[in-house]
Formats: structure tokens, C-alpha cells, sequence
């Protein structure tokens, strides 16, 4: 993985010939003088460009050119895990924005998985607090809660002690005074007898993604027709897709509204079913799902009041339940390549336009920061690698 320093894009270039995914054929992108993209235009376009003596042109020679990623599911980096921030960690939040960026990725989700009431507000109230004065690096998005309600038969690694049953009341009291701060919440719609919750969270300005769920086909359509619009970790914590009962993930595959996230680490789900997955949904995204000690050594590190053991980027429990990797988004994209699952221009897409999709963001296109990547595939040895523009 190439490593970058971060710092803005140089003003006033010009970037040519060069690749951008979703658009046909080399593209030539304007940057102007504040450091945003001014135009995307196919190469050979005639244009008008006021005269700067500071211009720059960069040929970037077929290379593939996006915006950094984003990632929707991270439940932390560095050593701390986003349930246990505290009002002290406000240095540590900057490290791992600064840190993501330096990995790749433009914004992310802090992701809360299940833990107490207190706990959760907690960490909801030191992010809420962080965000005016966040200035560099990775921007926080938002929050994902994943969990605590979820189904118990489906909890994963997520202790059961702290899941609470599906209600309104149950989830004002979760989210408190920071309903503003969560971005997307993970819940199992069959725990909802009354049908009342996902349309209560659509009008807060809440995405509802299923997951850690049971459900069925029937009970996953009936909660994409409330309002819900993703899926957590397809195939993960929920029931394998059948021929007799395609069950949540089926029912999210064929919905053209309904995206999916995904785990593209080799140990979350096999390579084979990836492919299989990628050729019949279009409506999908990578996830890292990472864990606190992404960014530090394979090892055993604290997990809530457990322990995890980390070996070439996969954690475990000590019963040997997965539970995450410590693997950076991007990782996800070259994995795609490298197993041959997709090209480079799909797998881009996946990590970069994909996820802010999902979240009702633009992919890369005109009036946007130029905060860009430049990747490059080298034929000879079949790696995918890529840096920093700026």
C-alpha cells in the first residue's frame, strides 16, 4: 500500500489524460486557484481557461484518478475503539483522522458498535463536540450505530448483555440529544412488531441499514418499503442466501434502491461468493469494518471487556468468533483486483463513489475539493497501487 503525507492539492493544474471512473475515455480535470475541480472534460475538449502564470499541467499518463475513499463501518484505529472515547480523546480522534487520510480515505463513519446506554451517549457527545473543530484530515461524517438492536441469535461478536429490544422509546433513549450525530444505524427490522421504528428514524435524518438480523425475504422488503436503504456486511450476521428462502440478503440484491456494504478482506466472506455477489447486485460498497488496532501490529489488544487477537489483519475472539480486521479501506479495492473479482475502475468505484452514494454524497465530479488519488496499475507485476495528489 502506498503511503501519503497529507496536504491540499497544488491550485491552478491542470490533470490530462487521465482515467476517472464512471467517465468514458481520458479526461483532462481543472483545478482553479481555491483548489477546486473546475471541470472534468474529455480530452481534446477546446476551453477557455483564464490565463494564470502559476499554471501547472500534470500528465498522469493513463492513471486512474478518484477522490479518496469513504468508510461507512469503522469501529476504530490506533488503539482506540469509538465506544470507549471519552472527553479526553480528542487528540486521539485527531491522530486517526489524520491517520485515514494518510491511508487513503476523505471521511468516514466512527462506527459504535453495541455497548451500554452510557456508553454510547458518551462517545455520541465527545464526537458531537469534536466535529466544529475538526481541520485536518479525514472528515467524521457522522456516526454509524451498529446496534444495540440487533438480533440476539445474530449478535456476533456484539455482547449480548447490551442489545435492547426494537422500540421508539428504546431508541430516543440511545440516541438522547445526538440524534443530529447519527448518520446510519444497523438494526435487525424483525424486532419491531409494531413497523413504527425505521419510518421514526427516516425523519430524523437517520439511513437504516439491516443487519444483525434474522429476517426473511417478506420481513426485509416490508422494512426497504419503510424506509430502510442498506445492508450491513453482506452475508455477515445474517442468514446465507437459499433457494427457498433468499432471506434479507436476497431480498437487498434485486431492490434497485437498497445498497449493500461488504468486507473485502478474504476471512469475512470467501473471494468466490464476492464474485458472485458483484455480478448480481450493482447497488454495493466497501466497508473496512476495522477494528481499534487498525494501525498497529498484529497482536491481542483490549476489545470492550474482552480480549482480540489480531493475526495478518483478521481479529478474533478467543472462541474464535470473527470479529473485524484491521486492514485499511483500500486494501479492500486492490484484494477486488488481485482476486481477479473485478476491474480497476469498478473496484474504485466501490470504495470511493459507491459509499458516498449510500449516503446521499456525489461521487467525483465538477465544484468538488480536488482532494484526489492517482492510481496506477502496473501490468508487468499485476499490482494496483496509489498516492496522494498534491
Amino acid at each position: 500500500m502506498t503511503k501519503a503525507i497529507h496536504s491540499p492539492i497544488a491550485t491552478n493544474v491542470d490533470i490530462i489524460n487521465a482515467r476517472v471512473p464512471g467517465y468514458k475515455g481520458l479526461q483532462m480535470l481543472l483545478v482553479n486557484h481555491e483548489g477546486m475541480i473546475e471541470q472534468i472534460l474529455p480530452m481534446g475538449t477546446v476551453f477557455k481557461r483564464v490565463p494564470a502564470p502559476d499554471l501547472q499541467v500534470w500528465d498522469v499518463a493513463g492513471d486512474w484518478i478518484s477522490l479518496g475513499g469513504v468508510d461507512l463501518q469503522i469501529n476504530g484505529a490506533l488503539g482506540l475503539a469509538f465506544p470507549d472515547l471519552t472527553a479526553a480523546d480528542t487528540h486521539l480522534l485527531e491522530q486517526i483522522s489524520q491517520f485515514l487520510w494518510n491511508v487513503g480515505v476523505d471521511g468516514f463513519l466512527p462506527t459504535v458498535v453495541t455497548t451500554s446506554v452510557d456508553n454510547i451517549q458518551r462517545s455520541l457527545a465527545v464526537i458531537a463536540d469534536f466535529l466544529p473543530s475538526q481541520k485536518a484530515g479525514a472528515k467524521i461524517l457522522g456516526v454509524h450505530l451498529e446496534g444495540p438492536f440487533l438480533n440476539l441469535q445474530k449478535r456476533g461478536a456484539h455482547p449480548a448483555e447490551y442489545l435492547l429490544p426494537l422500540t421508539i422509546e428504546e431508541v430516543k433513549r440511545v440516541l438522547g440529544d445526538y440524534a443530529h450525530v447519527v448518520k446510519v444505524i444497523t438494526l435487525a427490522p424483525e424486532l419491531d412488531a409494531t413497523g413504527e421504528v425505521i419510518a421514526y428514524l427516516r425523519s430524523l435524518g437517520i439511513t437504516v441499514s439491516l443487519g444483525h438480523s434474522q429476517a426473511t425475504a417478506a420481513q426485509a422488503q416490508h422494512a426497504f418499503e419503510l424506509g430502510a436503504t442498506m445492508v450491513t456486511h453482506a452475508f455477515n450476521a445474517m442468514p446465507p442466501l437459499h433457494h427457498r428462502e433468499p432471506g434479507l440478503l436476497g431480498a437487498a440484491i434485486i431492490h434497485p434502491d437498497v445498497m449493500c456494504g461488504f468486507i473485502a478482506d478474504g476471512q469475512h466472506v470467501s473471494p468466490i461468493m464476492l464474485q458472485i455477489l458483484l455480478r448480481a447486485s450493482k447497488g454495493l460498497f466497501l466497508v473496512s469494518d476495522a477494528l481499534a488496532p487498525l494501525g498497529l501490529p498484529d497482536g491481542v489488544y483490549p476489545w470492550d471487556s474482552r480480549q482480540i487477537e489480531v493475526k495478518n489483519g483478521t481479529a478474533r475472539l478467543p472462541d474464535g468468533t470473527l470479529s473485524g480486521t484491521t486492514l485499511p479501506l483500500l486494501v479492500g479495492v486492490q484484494n477486488l483486483v488481485k482476486w481477479g473479482i473485478c476491474d480497476v475502475e469498478k473496484a474504485i468505484l466501490l470504495a470511493t463513489d459507491a459509499p458516498r452514494q449510500a449516503i446521499a454524497l456525489p461521487g467525483i465530479t465538477k465544484s468538488q475539493a480536488a482532494n484526489l488519488l492517482r492510481w496506477h496499475w502496473d501490468e508487468s507485476t499485476k499490482e494496483l497501487t496509489w498516492q496522494r495528489l498534491g
